[in-house]
């Protein structure tokens, strides 16, 4: 939901606590009682039930106004996309060294302990809301039988995903209901049990939510959201015949589709908000009234280019990454015909794939929506140029794109700390893009394989609509001068018919191709390696590759060949060694001591 309608609700339900000005005596002041408190009597309305649940929405970014850090950014970039082959720390050495820990797997050090314990709080502070909404609705008369049913609803699924969030973290958690008295419960249902509680939960919110969101606002749960949600976790579980059937409900449903084009999927531009692809997504808002931009996407705060007017070079892809959208003559990735495609025989491109490059390289056009390169634009802040980079000895020339808004869209903060790193950029936690794809896997897994294989054309048909255009146009000499075809063109995303054509607009930065699956594929095993690899392409930097890795068993070997590759391009990664006892993140050693013992460490932490 958006965070102005979420200011507004917080306001009107008295969780501001406005203090008024009382003098008090030195004799009397102890004895006054609490001014502007939060009680069973100022709650015990539909607006009091209300304003609860919108604090369990709100915590899924919990960033600095709330408590967290940057381990608690709502798109898991630290968790999803460092930890992987997408994505490097960024910036330089030194800076924020627990990324660099968790980058380098060692999760068991004092720093990563605070990072994960910020992922931990974060976690069990939804929790602990969703399940305050559900106590209090219970007490509070008056409120509608549809309304009361879609506030529970909400509440369940919100709690759904929290404990999901947990589980995929560290696999062995306890799971806590709103009539739970004990918060010192054991994580000892085992890994497998915690998903059922979880689909169980999701099921209930199915029932009883509508199937388009309450009051109009896009951003809530809704019935067609949590079956969405547990197709997801059934492909986690690997109960493929199971999600099967629920992902094919889902898609037949018609509640959501994918956006037009990929430029429309991550973007600052209001009129793409919320479109018919979001399924779940923290709902960044800006000049809301938060003096600090706290509402906005501040999860992500650090990861702008190292350049006036941003700051601070985090979370940059990996020459892995990029290279990974290397296709070959038909527009097919590289990586499933090539098994070459990232080896030092690819010398021309292997530690930087520059616009100069790209004319002689074919690419996927969803890399420069994805990274940003030298000579290509940058959206329309202009070219992106070695300045965008804080070190590139230490974490590579390319920047991350998807985060940052369009300088034209009005999505920038008006206030708080470097207002051009404070943006209402909503961050996807489930998109349809993923939905299908993880339907795509399920196809595979049944033996459809051309059910598939129409999937994945599916998501490289919308890819193959744009391609990053001049973006500044003729108010940037700089990119006019290198590209005079640029001059009088602005456009931020090109139809790719413009390549087809062969005009005067055919990205002289790059050659973008993508091309379609157009015969059956051989067998199952070549069928997961498509839609695997799509996956990546499709949905690189969104914090989702570690977990994907993971929970497809092939974390040890991927990661292993990424480090022995990619550690001679960047050589402080020689120090990365991915260890079976990676599968799960250690519970955070302050979250085992403060549960008395009822917490037990995962196995080898």
């Amino acid at each position: 939901m958006n965070m102005r309608t979420v200011n507004n609700l917080l306001i009107g339900t008295a969780f501001l606590m406005l203090v008024g000005g009382v003098t008090y005596s030195c004799k009397d002041f102890l004895n006054v009682g609490p001014q502007g408190a939060l009680d069973a009597g100022t709650l015990s309305t539909q607006a009091g039930v209300e304003g609860t649940l919108i604090a369990a929405y709100r915590a899924l970014d919990w960033n600095n106004a709330t408590g967290g850090g940057w381990g608690a950014a709502a798109s898991n970039w630290v968790w999803g996309s460092v930890t992987s082959d997408d994505a490097h720390k960024g910036s330089y050495d030194g800076d924020q060294q627990p990324v660099a820990d968790i980058e380098l797997y060692k999760w068991g050090s004092s720093f990563a302990d605070g990072y994960l314990n910020d992922k931990w709080r974060t976690v069990w502070e939804g929790v602990v809301r969703s399940n305050a909404t559900l106590r209090l609705l219970k007490k509070v008369s008056g409120i509608s039988p549809s309304d009361a049913a879609s506030i529970r609803g909400e509440a369940l699924f919100l709690r759904a995903h929290y404990h999901f969030e947990a589980w995929r973290m560290w696999g062995n958690i306890p799971y806590y209901t709103e009539d739970d008295a004990d918060y010192n419960k054991p994580n000892n249902l085992g890994v497998d049990s915690v998903p059922k509680l979880i689909i169980r939960d999701l099921d209930t919110a199915f029932a009883l939510l509508p199937a388009d969101p309450r009051n109009s606002q896009a951003g809530r749960a809704t019935k067609w959201k949590a079956l969405a949600y547990k197709g997801r976790v059934q492909m986690y579980i690997g109960n493929y015949a199971g999600a099967l059937t629920t992902l094919r409900e889902v898609r037949d449903s018609n509640k959501f589709a994918l956006e037009t084009s990929f430029d429309h999927v991550w973007t600052g531009f209001h009129q793409f908000a919320n479109g018919k692809e979001t399924v779940l997504a923290y709902e960044a808002s800006i000049n809301d009234g938060e003096p600090n931009g706290n509402n906005s996407n501040y999860g992500e705060r650090l990861n702008f280019p190292y350049v006036t007017p941003f700051c601070c070079g985090f979370h940059q892809p990996s020459q892995n990454l990029v290279n990974f959208y290397v296709v070959n003559d038909s527009g097919l990735p590289l990586a499933v015909t090539d098994t070459g495609w990232n080896r030092s025989s690819a010398a021309t491109y292997d530690t930087n794939l520059t616009a100069g490059v790209t004319t002689a390289v074919p690419v996927d056009p969803r890399l420069d929506w994805t990274v940003g390169r030298d000579g290509v634009p940058f959206k329309d802040w202009g070219l992106h140029a070695p300045s965008f980079i804080r070190d590139r000895t230490y974490s590579g020339p390319y920047s991350a794109k998807k985060n940052v808004h369009e300088k034209r869209s009005g999505a920038q903060s008006g206030v708080g700390w470097n207002t051009f790193q404070l943006n209402s950029v909503h961050i996807h936690i489930l998109r349809y893009a993923d939905v299908l794809l993880l339907l795509a896997e399920a196809e595979v897994e049944a033996g459809t394989l051309d059910n598939a294989r129409a999937i994945v054309n599916q998501i490289r048909a919308r890819a193959g609509q744009t391609a990053e255009g001049c973006g500044a146009g003729s108010s940037d000499t700089v990119v006019t001068n290198r590209y005079p075809a640029c001059v009088g063109h602005d456009e931020i995303a090109l139809p790719m018919t413009h390549l087809a054509n062969h005009d005067s607009l055919a990205t002289p930065w790059a050659i973008y191709k993508i091309g379609q699956y157009t015969t059956p594929w051989a067998n199952q095993a070549f069928a997961r390696t498509a839609v695997l690899y799509e996956r990546r392409l499709e949905l690189a930097m969104e914090g989702q590759r570690f977990f994907d890795l993971r929970r497809r068993g092939s974390a040890d070997s991927v990661l292993a060949n990424y480090v022995t590759v990619e550690k001679n391009r960047l050589p402080w990664l020689a120090a990365a060694s991915f260890l079976s006892r990676n599968h799960l993140y250690p519970i955070p050693q302050i979250q085992i001591e403060l549960s008395h013992g009822a917490l037990t460490q995962n196995t080898g932490w």
